[in-house]
This record gives structure tokens, C-alpha cells and sequence, in this order.
């Protein structure tokens, strides 16, 4: 029974790396869409395997290996080749058209970083890549729902740009908060909870304008580096910490 438990966290790890996997399989097919809720259902697992092993105490190196393994495809590999093939008709030049991919080289960087830092406890020290994949992700999939958006991610520089820009933020060691609460009271937890008061606030806002679930998670996903930002500028990048 014991070792039963010990594989249910790896379990829920492989199924973020196949919804990883299937998702480049749809992208390559066209389909962003189900490329996008590929990518949001392994960002689920990937937070349920980590929870698994909390509750079963069941953490093991092979467990932290497959899941960086699992996030290097899902979070990394995925986005790429979403920003890739929007890329193509854009790009001036076809060597541009892979530049994309240098957001799974940094996302690889940053786990395997994250994997042998241990101040990365409670907070993160760079961009998480599943807050920058479904950046990514949400980006590209509001464009049909926006001219300007669409205009904008249609310029031979713009993706180029982001993915260096995102690429940088999953290096740097700029402090970015966590999501995990230390019990339910308010006074450990007012980071977290701030920013998901926020959040449901925008959510409401674009909801009341019928505004599409891309543009939501993509303010949120914005909201998330901008207030880790603020954090650390002000100086109380400790209470992330």
C-alpha cells in the first residue's frame, strides 16, 4: 500500500506530461483552442501532484525529476510552439520563425534552477513557467477576439520581444509570490489573498463587458508580475519570501 501511495503523485505528474504532449499534437494540427485547455488542465495536474505528495507525504527524487521533466513540455515546449506557429506569417525571415523556442531553453533553465535552489521554499525567485505559459497562451488566443491585439502580435518584433522578456523573467531572480496558503487566517496570507481579491475583481469587471476568458486570465496572468514587481521595488518582497 505504501508503495501505491508513493506513485499517485507521479501518476498525476505523467498526466500533466500528456496533456503537455498533446497539446504540441493540436497546435501542430491548428487547433489552439484545445491546445489552450490542454495546457490549463496540466497546470491543474501540476498543482494536484504537488498537493498528492503533501497529503501522502509521499515525495521521492524521482517524483521531483518527472515533474520538472513534465513541466519543461507543458510549460515550456507547449507555449513555444504556440508562439511559433503564430509567428510564422509574421516573422520577415524563416530563422526568426524558431526564435519562440528560446522560451524552453530559459523555461528548462529555470526548473532546473528551482530544483537545486532551496530559498525557493514558500516564494519563487523568477517567473513560474506555468504563470508563463498561460500568459503565452491567453495572449495568443484573444487575438481573434481584438484587431489592435491581433495587429500587435502580427508585427515582425512583437513575439520575438515577448519571448525575451518572458525568457529573462524565468531567470531573473526577481521575488515572485506563491499561491500556497499558510493556513487559512488572513494575517499569513495577505499577498495570496490580495492578489486573488484582485483578480476576481478584474474577472467581474470583464465579465460585466463580455469580455472573452483569454483577456481575464491574460490581466491576471499580467497582474501576477506586476504586483511581485511592486513588491520587491517597495522593499516587502520578504513577506513573499
Amino acid at each position: 500500500m505504501k508503495k501505491i501511495k508513493l506513485h499517485i503523485p507521479n501518476v498525476i505528474t505523467s498526466l500533466n506530461l500528456l496533456c503537455g504532449a498533446l497539446g504540441i499534437v493540436f497546435v501542430c494540427r491548428g487547433n489552439l483552442q484545445t491546445a489552450f485547455w490542454l495546457l490549463a488542465v496540466a497546470s491543474v495536474f501540476d498543482f494536484l501532484d504537488g498537493f498528492a505528495a503533501r497529503i501522502l507525504n509521499a515525495y521521492s527524487p524521482m517524483g521531483k525529476e518527472l515533474d520538472s521533466l513534465a513541466d519543461v513540455v507543458s510549460f515550456g515546449l507547449l507555449p513555444s510552439f504556440m508562439l511559433y506557429y503564430t509567428y510564422i506569417e509574421a516573422a520577415p525571415y524563416e530563422w526568426m520563425t524558431f526564435l519562440p523556442f528560446v522560451l524552453v531553453v530559459f523555461s528548462a533553465l529555470r526548473l532546473a534552477k528551482f530544483n537545486i535552489d532551496t530559498r525557493q521554499t514558500h516564494g519563487f525567485l523568477g517567473l513560474p513557467t506555468p504563470a508563463c505559459a498561460l500568459l503565452v497562451a491567453a495572449a495568443v488566443l484573444y487575438a481573434p477576439y481584438s484587431i489592435p491585439w491581433s495587429i500587435l502580435l502580427s508585427t515582425p518584433w512583437f513575439i520575438p520581444l515577448l519571448s525575451l522578456v518572458l525568457s529573462f523573467l524565468l531567470v531573473s531572480n526577481i521575488p515572485m509570490f506563491s499561491l500556497k496558503l499558510k493556513g487559512i487566517g488572513l494575517k499569513n496570507n495577505k499577498v495570496p489573498y490580495s492578489f486573488l481579491g484582485l483578480c476576481l475583481l478584474t474577472i467581474a469587471l470583464l465579465a460585466l463587458f463580455r469580455q472573452p476568458v483569454f483577456l481575464m486570465l491574460l490581466c491576471c496572468s499580467c497582474l501576477y508580475i506586476i504586483m511581485s514587481g511592486l513588491l520587491w521595488v517597495s522593499g516587502h518582497h520578504k513577506a513573499i519570501s
